[in-house]
């Protein structure tokens, strides 16, 4: 059975009764039409004011004698009201209710000008999003908090980081001054041992030279080590690549390291080579240095050592070879660690463990490849990838060639030292060679003694460190006097990249302190045959 109009109607008003929010028509003249429970019950209605055609202006004017429309002239008020609701084609508006509560309208235009009106109780919405603006409001004063904490904690590192910086560039010149100051008088006990040792011959005494010489030699790898790490530690160190033959790097352990191997009764085997390569010569000298002493160090009497290198590819392969005591792969990690080593090697020789840690450093400050392969009891080969290089021009003489036979008797020396005690050493050594030797501890010196009137030196030892001038710039003053092919090697405790390349560059051999007398007799010998062949 179906149902009549009226029926349809009385049941949508029964149902328009029980939705949440309130609801209410008006007609053209803003009279109230129909409305439902809610919406006398939100607003807190006299039953007046619900009946059939009361004007909304009424209503209005009701509320806001109540107060729910705020201070103010309630007329005005409702007027304000009745303007908000009519606005345009629609409207949306908040305001508190009588009980407080936060009541949100929603006004709309009909066809034939009425207006229909409804509203809901929002408070529980609206102080959801109070809460989640306090929230927010929150979470941005802790983001602004923990940003402004990084901030300070980065300020404090960057402080923190400036003040290590600082205090590694004074650690640095701390050492690169207490090295100078420490290594002239082991520089000076290292030639006086030399020249013990030459004149006491296969004595008792000449023994115990050979004793002190080896306790020297100790002090001097240890000095040396400690001031690698800490040049290399604080940045100090910069590698200054430049094409150089391999050559001359195995020439130079010819003369550093055939006497310890004679000594040890090891057969050291150097292969010739005609290869270039690009890097940091001295950097990579100073790797070959500590990976060589290592091999002969750790290679048994009767054993065997080779140095050589062979191309591969785009790169040099250096290698060194032992016999020596060799290590398993599980040692690999321990044994670039620093102060650390192998128990058998300790057994065999004295050391702090520093001379892989520096060579693993030197590597990776370069940038290349250090490759090892060892045998426990049988030896090792460690080889060190290096870029090709090309040389612009043939390479000049180098002045450490192995020429220890080579007489030096009659050759002028004049040696600059602003430490008497090492003039005294150094010319002592050079004496007992057949030297014609003249020292001075200045240039002021040199010309108030009269040391150049009526002799003239083949060549100049001198020291890097005087006390009014640098010795690069006192070898340039006396080849302005004496001559300008005067063959010259600075004699140095500085062993920087910087001051090599500078002594290069002017064609100035270098000698680093303590002098090994080996190394400073060829290296005499290399300069004296540069004086001999530019002679007339």
């Amino acid at each position: 059975m179906m149902d009549t109009p009226a029926t349809a109607e009385t049941s949508l008003r029964r149902a328009v009764d029980f939705v949440p929010q309130g609801l209410a028509v008006f007609d053209a003249d803003l009279r109230l039409v129909a409305s439902n429970v809610r919406y006398r019950d939100l607003l807190d209605l006299p039953a007046r004011l619900v009946a059939n055609g009361t004007a909304l202006y009424d209503i209005a004017l009701f509320i806001g004698r109540r107060g729910d429309l705020g201070p103010g002239d309630p007329a005005h008020l409702a007027a304000e009201r009745i303007e908000t609701l009519t606005h345009a084609d629609g409207s949306v508006s908040q305001r508190l209710g009588k009980q407080g509560q936060t009541i949100e309208f929603h006004s709309a235009r009909l066809p034939d000008g009425g207006l229909v009106i409804s509203f809901l109780d929002v408070s529980a919405r609206v102080e959801a999003e109070a809460a989640l603006e306090r929230a927010n409001a929150t979470l941005e004063g802790r983001v602004e908090e923990r940003t402004a904490t990084l901030l300070r904690v980065n300020s404090e590192l960057d402080s923190a980081r400036k003040k290590a910086d600082a205090a590694n560039r004074d650690k640095t010149r701390f050492l690169a001054a207490a090295s100078h100051d420490l290594l002239q008088p082991l520089n000076a006990a290292r030639l006086y041992t030399a020249t013990l040792i030459e004149r006491a011959g296969g004595t008792d005494l000449g023994a115990l030279a050979q004793s002190i010489e080896a306790s020297l030699n100790a002090v001097e790898e240890i000095m040396s080590a400690l001031l690698d790490m800490s040049r290399i530690d604080s940045g100090a160190l910069k590698p200054q690549p430049g094409a150089f033959e391999v050559r001359g790097l195995i020439q130079k352990v010819a003369v550093e390291f055939a006497p310890l191997a004679r000594e040890k009764s090891v057969a050291l085997t150097l292969c010739d080579s005609s290869a270039v390569a690009m890097a940091d010569r001295a950097l990579v000298a100073r790797i070959v240095q500590n990976l060589v002493s290592n091999a002969i160090k750790y290679t048994r009497p009767g054993g065997g050592v080779l140095v050589g290198c062979r191309r591969r590819g785009g790169r040099v392969r250096l290698d060194i070879i032992d016999t020596g005591i060799g290590f398993n792969r599980d040692q690999h990690t321990l044994l670039f660690a620093e102060f650390s080593r192998l128990e058998q090697g300790a057994r065999m020789a004295q050391g702090l463990g520093l001379g892989l840690s520096i060579v693993e450093r030197l590597v990776t400050a370069m940038g290349l490849t250090l490759e090892l392969e060892s045998i426990e009891g049988k030896g090792s080969r460690f080889s060190l990838y290096l870029p090709l290089g090309k040389l612009q021009k043939p390479g000049r003489i180098e002045a450490e060639r192995s020429g220890e036979a080579a007489s030096l008797a009659g050759l002028r020396i004049l040696c600059v030292d602003n430490e008497r005690a090492v003039l005294d050493a150094m010319e002592g050594l050079l004496i007992g060679w057949g030297c014609d030797v003249r020292s001075a501890r200045s240039l002021k010196d040199i010309d108030k003694d009269g040391l150049l009137v009526g002799w003239l030196p083949d060549l100049v030892l001198m020291d890097y460190h005087l006390d009014q001038t640098s010795g690069l710039d006192a070898v340039e003053w006396l080849r302005h006097n004496v001559g300008g092919h005067l063959p010259a090697a600075l004699v140095t405790a500085d062993r920087t990249a910087a001051v090599r390349a500078l002594a290069e560059e002017r064609g100035i051999a270098v000698v680093t302190k303590p002098v090994k007398p080996a190394a400073l007799r060829a290296t005499i010998s290399g300069l004296a045959a540069q004086r001999a062949v530019r002679r007339p």
